[in-house]
């Protein structure tokens, strides 16, 4: 028998629960069973009946990344539920830094622990132990293993993306959804074919292989129609969108066809058997970007597409003649044609003529028709700008000249933008946009006589709350110009 002054190391000395926790655990598809959530649940529940924690409650995220807290739901009830809400426990138990989290940055990987401490809950990682109040290492030892859990995060994306891209380069498929029309045949180790993969399913064996082969017989005929409507009856793929709605032909997604939709059918290589890898990037749960081609991974003849070749190569040429045709410059220079033709300026004038643009096409490039139009006369636009901001100049005494505006007094903001007049009938009229950006307090419209003398005529100061996606038009004669137009620059004194 132990005497009162013997320190006993047996079971008997195990510590009554003197402190309450929570406890939390997570593993992930790519964690190793070591990581698994009844290990990690086994060794937290050893520590804490051996410090004398109580555990009243376990949250644990199976399955999910720690990359981030978002899309770990226990995660985020443990932090909004309990740890801020409830003040009858003082800790949350993990078995490690990983398990809290492989954030990239690592400062939110502090910020949450901060957060549990601002509520009075310490964090504690049973791997390292209790901190103690006379060890400077310690948060300095918690701050080494987060930079351990991040980076290897990003050491495993590293070798998973190298994998893939050896897998591409071999013609085989590295990943994801396959594109509409095609499917995903599994592969076995002699490369025969074992099946085709359902949606969601994956291989089970490392050394399996994926390919793809021709999908759903439907699906096939979209995709076959969508090229010979747009290589052999030269639709554009805004009119096949409407034509395969119309007939009710359904689309991946379910949802209606759209022209950017039919795009990227027609842009898609791999319809002709390419197998293509990294087109888009999306590592350790940043925002998906595009890749330039240069850096795309591409196997040719890989598989066995469903539309051939020299079809789809027509295709692309079709792509970059109307790539071309929609090029901002050559848009300005059959706008400017146009008008030197007729003498007079009107959207019926672009249906006349199929080779020209839709007024929709120069809306989307430009804002609108009418900014199109003015875009003829940057250079005397820009003479005017010039005008206006000396004239500003010599009227306030402090002006920044900052980006593309003005700042007056350190008050207020002032875009400047000419207008060269247009005609609606015998009525000159002269388009504006109001600039949209909250910094800018006023849009100060310039009215200029006929270009080939660009003389001021007059001013609208356009507020704020006139920005918008359309165009504002003024003529002499309007409301509009009874409301905001002035025939000197003395009002900025007055606001001023």
């Amino acid at each position: 028998m132990s005497q009162w002054w013997e320190i006993g190391t047996g079971d008997a000395e195990i510590m009554a629960p003197k402190f309450r926790a929570v406890a939390y655990y997570r593993h992930s598809a790519q964690d190793r069973q070591e990581n698994s959530i009844p290990i990690q649940q086994e060794q937290v529940r050893e520590w804490a009946d051996k410090n004398g924690v109580e555990i009243i409650h376990d949250f644990a995220d199976a399955g999910r990344s720690g990359l981030n807290a978002e899309g770990r739901p226990a995660f985020t009830e443990m932090m909004k539920e309990w740890v801020t809400k409830r003040d009858d426990f003082q800790y949350v138990l993990c078995l490690d830094v990983s398990r809290w989290g492989r954030f990239q940055d690592i400062d939110l990987s502090a910020q949450y622990s901060a957060e549990c401490r601002k509520h009075g809950k310490e964090v504690i990682y049973t791997t390292i132990g209790m901190p103690r109040e006379d060890d400077p290492l310690y948060p300095v030892y918690v701050q080494f293993e987060r930079f351990r859990a991040a980076r290897y995060s990003w050491e495993l994306s590293k070798k998973v993306w190298h994998g893939c891209k050896k897998i591409a380069e071999q013609g085989y498929w590295a990943g994801g959804s396959p594109p509409f029309g095609l499917k995903r045949l599994l592969l076995d180790e002699d490369r025969e074919p074992v099946g085709v993969l359902e949606a969601g399913k994956r291989k089970a064996i490392q050394n399996q292989r994926v390919t793809l082969v021709e999908g759903d017989p439907e699906e096939v005929v979209t995709i076959r129609r969508i090229f010979h409507e747009f290589v052999d009856l030269s639709y554009s793929h805004y009119r096949i969108a409407e034509q395969l709605n119309a007939d009710g032909v359904p689309s991946a997604s379910g949802r209606p066809w759209t022209g950017p939709m039919v795009l990227i059918r027609l842009k898609n290589e791999k319809y002709v058997g390419t197998m293509i890898y990294n087109q888009h990037s999306q590592k350790l749960k940043t925002p998906r970007r595009l890749n330039p081609p240069e850096k795309w991974v591409r196997t040719p003849e890989a598989f066995e597409g469903i539309i051939s070749v020299e079809q789809f190569l027509q295709a692309q040429q079709i792509l970059a003649e109307r790539r071309l045709k929609y090029q901002p410059e050559r848009m300005l220079s059959q706008l400017e044609a146009l008008y030197s033709k007729h003498g007079l300026w009107h959207s019926s004038l672009l249906r006349l003529d199929d080779e020209l643009p839709s007024a929709g096409v120069y809306a989307r490039h430009f804002g609108s028709l009418d900014l199109a139009f003015q875009q003829l006369y940057r250079d005397q636009r820009d003479r005017a700008r010039e005008r206006v901001h000396e004239q500003i100049c010599s009227q306030v005494p402090e002006v920044l000249t900052y980006a593309d505006f003005l700042v007056l007094e350190q008050k207020l903001a002032v875009s400047v933008q000419p207008s060269v007049p247009m005609l609606r009938g015998y009525t000159p009229y002269w388009p504006f946009q109001p600039d949209p950006r909250h910094v800018i307090d006023i849009t100060l419209g310039v009215l200029l006589s006929e270009p080939e003398e660009s003389e001021i005529l007059g001013y609208v100061a356009l507020p704020r709350w006139l920005a918008g996606k359309h165009t504002v038009r003024f003529c002499s004669s309007s409301t509009r110009a009874e409301l905001f137009g002035q025939q000197d620059l003395n009002f900025l004194k007055t606001l001023l």
